[in-house]
């Protein structure tokens, strides 16, 4: 009976669901596109391309292992965990020998993969078509056919794939200079080759044995080898004796989908990256979403008090109400979650695009989407309508049938006890977390409790709100009643409708606090970091690569008696499982191009048994100068070094600062990030002598500054993006929440002006109210942001420091303006077409 009821309400009242519908709706497809990118992350597909004619692959383990063993009570339990090294990872190459000649075997393939960037016309090498270089030996593993031309045979022979061929217009016998491992140095073309099967994601240069060899500067190792089976061989029977042979050794076996992640392995990283941004993205959206929706239907439970408290007095039971506003809220739900989840798809799809036309994720970490995050979706609004309906009428069900028609027309005086304690308690939550995270010094950590802090303080903020906008009419009384009769009105209005403008509030506050701290938490780590390498660089010039990186020959025709040249050569290593930025460093004469503000130790000590660490990484892992730090450097070579030195200049440097050539030889791609230069010589001399290295640019510290500041702008775009669609979600809450504010109140403009107000007063007292609400939600979304990125900047940076650029909030608070007039102003004036006379006598 009550669904039938449901059902009828709902069709009578469909203006006043419309905001609820909107609220959910908004929401399911935000849960769903976050979906989608979860699903992406843990089950999306890898093709491979290169290893496509070899069934079974092997390569090195890619990944760091602890594993822990606990007793208590009796029992052992064993936990392990493994997390992704950041190079590749080599296989010794006498392992291809066991495989050579066991049953069901054709043929074992080496594979060498390595950086090779050909140097040509920049829309010759497509972005998403990176460039490798193996050895032609290994062709067979696609397979790659010529089409003509020769295979390589010398060490300055080249094959390149057509697709390359036909864009840089290339054929054999044209030259090409490829910058690869080492200097740079120009190859014949003697062959075109074509693979057999479909090759987009990668560029492949072939060169001869030797050469590869020698580019890929691992000697005695290879980066996989392929296993092809004979024809009519059983592959699983093959793959078996295979692993049968590599008992023993940390060797990795792969067939089917499982060799893409060996193959492509950024492809393989971002799947981690992708869980991380989908989880908190989605995270953060639920509890949005669940903030948003409560206050919305609150708003629409208070505009029904009258006739729920009618039912109260016909006698309808506290079960009856709460059931018949449940199976209101399920139906509303319902008909939003499947709209929401099928406009969350394609909203999953293009989101998907943008983070690979970013560089977030790359597109051979294939788009994955299955009716999970639809089901989840549809389950997490029907949950949360059904929630907030339980949430938002809990007094109406709660107080005695009289008492409830009293209170139909005026609002009460007092916030109700509980949740005003409520919003007390969470207050006491978001200062926790505030705390919390002024002593968090990692940016992993740090994000997700920023965000948090901020949803878990809006939410304070929207059960305290009523007290606090009787505060805020309070403190405007002055400024509003100088405001004539439209100020007048709009502070009895703050006074007498407290609960419907702190619904109002609610929103605003939460989109100025979310906007503030999503724009500007990067800006503070990144000023933080750029204000210490620009006081840590003592160089006269640094020296940036267009391409890959500086080549070492670059450095070395630099260098001279007089001059210091500093190579620096970035990485990742893992301490444990913990991952930590790190660089190597020329250590010859460091002091005069570096100074990482040293306090314990020193750099004098710095060689290829020796590390420097920052302040933060010497807290975390208990150091001190002559201590013993075991870590895992990039291609999972475990490595013992003693600490060398303490800085503090770990955000603009690095926590771990290595020797150059220990670092170099362990990382995919040994080319300097940047050179420092500390030198008599004036910058067109030092152009001068690298006429040779056309890539290569000098550049005055300023300069390479500026470089820094875009290369953390495009960081920036994507954490923009990440969150964008939760702002996105919050402003059209705002727009939602002050429509059905002001649409509700079409009688109390009617008899506003009946009572002989004209239509501009009327129009000028919502605008008023809009204003003195904006107020008050500016002060408090800025307070939290402020707070929020105070304790964010102590944290990471040390210092209490955020970086706000005034022009940014006030454009923030200008476009939260804006919304709060139109999405007043709009409402009002088609409230205020129909003639006072037939509302005030109309049926309610």
């Amino acid at each position: 009976m009550m669904l039938r009821y449901a059902l009828k309400t709902v069709h009578a009242r469909k203006g006043g669901f419309l905001g609820a519908f909107v609220a959910l709706m908004c929401a399911a497809a935000l849960i769903t596109a976050c979906g989608t990118l979860l699903e992406t992350g843990l089950r999306g597909t890898i093709r491979t391309e290169r290893y496509a004619a070899a069934p079974i692959v092997v390569s090195a383990d890619q990944n760091v292992h602890r594993t822990t063993v606990k007793h208590k009570k009796g029992k052992t339990k064993v936990k392990h965990k493994a997390k992704p090294i950041a190079e590749r990872a080599w296989l010794a190459d006498d392992l291809a020998t066991r495989l050579r000649g066991l049953p069901g075997v054709r043929r074992v393939v080496p594979e060498l993969t390595f950086l090779a960037q050909p140097l040509t016309a920049a829309s010759a090498v497509e972005k998403d078509r990176p460039a490798y270089g193996h050895a032609w030996d290994s062709a067979a593993l696609t397979p790659y056919l010529l089409t003509a031309g020769r295979a390589p045979d010398s060490d300055t022979d080249l094959v390149v794939d057509r697709h390359f061929a036909e864009r840089a217009h290339l054929k054999p016998g044209d030259r090409l200079t490829v910058q690869s491992t080492r200097s740079p140095r120009t190859y014949r073309v003697t062959g075109i080759a074509a693979p057999d099967s479909d090759v987009s994601h990668q560029t492949s240069l072939f060169f001869s044995t030797a050469e590869a060899t020698r580019l890929a500067a691992h000697p005695g190792q290879v980066s996989a080898i392929g296993v092809l089976p004979e024809n009519g061989a059983d592959v699983r029977t093959v793959e078996r004796a295979v692993t049968e042979a590599l008992n023993g050794t940390t060797a990795q076996i792969a067939s089917g989908d499982e060799r893409g992640p060996v193959e492509f392995l950024d492809a393989a990283a971002a799947r981690i990256r992708l869980v991380s941004m989908g989880g908190a993205m989605g995270g953060t959206s639920l509890l949005v979403a669940v903030l948003v929706v409560v206050g919305t239907f609150a708003l629409s439970v208070q505009q029904r008090h009258r006739e729920l408290a009618l039912l109260r007095a016909i006698a309808a039971t506290q079960g009856q109400i709460r059931t018949l506003l449940g199976c209101e809220a399920l139906i509303v739900g319902a008909a939003a979650g499947v709209g929401g989840a099928i406009v969350g798809l394609p909203l999953g799809s293009w989101l998907y695009d943008r983070f690979v036309a970013l560089g977030a994720v790359p597109s051979t970490l294939q788009h994955t989407v299955s009716v999970l995050p639809l089901f989840a979706a549809v389950g997490a609004t029907l949950f949360g309508a059904w929630a907030a309906a339980r949430i938002s009428s809990r007094r109406v069900v709660r107080i005695r049938p009289a008492e409830a028609l009293a209170e139909a027309r005026v609002e009460r005086t007092r916030p109700a006890w509980g949740r005003t304690l409520a919003g007390l308690v969470l207050l006491a939550g978001g200062a926790v977390l505030v705390a919390v995270l002024s002593r968090l010094r990692t940016e992993p950590a740090s994000t997700p409790v920023t965000f948090l802090a901020v949803v878990v303080l809006a939410t304070a903020v929207s059960l305290l709100g009523p007290l606090l906008v009787r505060a805020a009419a309070a403190g405007l009384a002055g400024p509003l009643r100088l405001s004539g009769p439209a100020g007048r009105l709009a502070r009895a209005n703050l006074r007498g409708n407290a609960a419907r403008m702190a619904s109002v509030v609610t929103p605003l506050t939460l989109l100025v606090g979310m906007t503030c701290t999503v724009l500007f938490v990067q800006p503070t780590l990144g000023s933080a970091a750029r204000a210490q390498a620009r006081e840590g660089v003592r160089a006269d010039y640094v020296l940036a690569a267009q391409g890959p990186g500086v080549p070492a020959a670059a450095a070395r025709a630099l260098r001279t008696r007089h001059d210091v040249v500093t190579e620096v050569v970035r990485t990742t290593v893992r301490v444990g499982l913990d991952k930590y930025a790190a660089q190597g460093v020329t250590p010859a004469g460091l002091s005069r191009t570096w100074d990482p503000d040293v306090t314990a130790g020193t750099l004098d000590d710095l060689d290829s048994g020796t590390v420097a660490v920052s302040e933060l990484a010497a807290d975390q892992l208990h150091l001190k100068p002559g201590d013993t730090l075991r870590l895992t450097l990039g291609d999972g070579t475990p490595v013992r070094l003693t600490v060398a030195a303490v800085y503090t200049r770990g955000l603009g440097f690095g926590d771990l600062t290595f020797a150059h050539d220990l670092v170099a030889r362990h990382v995919d791609n040994p080319l300097a990030a940047s050179v420092l230069i500390r030198t008599a010589r004036t910058q067109t001399q030092l152009a001068t002598t690298l006429r040779e290295f056309p890539a290569v640019r000098v550049l005055a510290p300023a300069e390479a500054d500026s470089l820094r500041i875009e290369r953390q702008q495009a960081n920036a775009e994507v954490n923009l993006l990440a969150m964008g669609l939760v702002l996105a979600f919050t402003a059209i809450a705002v727009v939602n929440t002050l429509a059905m504010s002001v649409s509700e109140r079409v009688r109390e403009f009617a008899m506003l002006r009946l009572a002989g107000a004209t239509r501009r007063q009327v129009l000028r007292m919502l605008r008023t109210e809009a204003l003195s609400v904006l107020l008050l939600a500016t002060a408090l979304g800025s307070g939290i942001a402020l707070a929020v990125l105070t304790a964010f900047s102590v944290g990471m940076t040390g210092s209490a420091a955020p970086a706000v650029t005034p022009l940014v909030y006030l454009t923030v608070v200008a476009v939260a303006g804006l919304l709060a007039l139109v999405a007043t102003a709009l409402p009002g004036r088609v409230a205020l077409r129909t003639r006072p006379v037939l509302v005030a006598t109309a049926k309610e």
